[in-house]
């Protein structure tokens, strides 16, 4: 089973927080108010965060700028993840994938399923890597944004998380690109 392991150091992650709105403000970005709060409050820094409209381009274009980022571990979108026509965070999102950590999905929906039952199945939450970088894509509710920080990113992203964590492979994400 998963435990946190005193006696390994804490290691903080410098995050990104893209908000994908028509309609989100700075003054209104719940979301990602709630994102913000809980790197913070896990020890991590939040190295940017910025709000762009429901454009694929757009997103793809942020997202690959922040990958680029040498000061950006880890991305988090949220909003865009739903089933209507402007909702394109995934789509854009898979544009600027290497690799898709498609595991993601499946326990968000599991931990979704225990809160608000079969409506889980509306989310297209997603993960992957580019460049080094991971990027998860996640629904645009604070609800779910909490469920997604507390019951799986917290761990994953603890240095200390044990059998494995997301941080201790850091220095291995984009081997392939050093390879000769």
């Amino acid at each position: 089973m998963s435990r946190i392991d005193e006696t390994r150091p804490f290691m903080p992650v410098r995050f990104a927080v893209l908000t994908v709105s028509d309609t989100r403000d700075p003054a209104n970005d719940k979301s990602g108010d709630t994102l913000a709060a809980r790197i913070e409050g896990a020890g991590h820094t939040l190295a940017a965060r910025d709000i762009v409209r429901d454009e694929r381009d757009q997103i793809a274009a942020q997202l690959r700028a922040w990958c680029a980022d040498p000061g950006i571990d880890a991305i988090l979108t949220t909003g865009g993840t739903g089933l209507t026509g402007r909702d394109v965070t995934v789509e854009a999102h898979r544009d600027v994938y290497e690799k898709e950590i498609e595991a993601f999905g499946t326990v968000f929906t599991i931990v979704s399923m225990q809160k608000i039952g079969t409506s889980a199945i509306q989310s297209r939450a997603c993960a992957g890597v580019a460049q080094g970088t991971y990027l998860f894509a996640l629904p645009g509710s604070p609800g779910a944004c909490k469920d997604a920080w507390d019951e799986i990113l917290v761990l994953q992203f603890d240095f200390r998380h044990r059998p494995c964590n997301f941080v201790e492979i850091f220095p291995r994400l984009d081997e392939h690109l050093r390879r000769k």
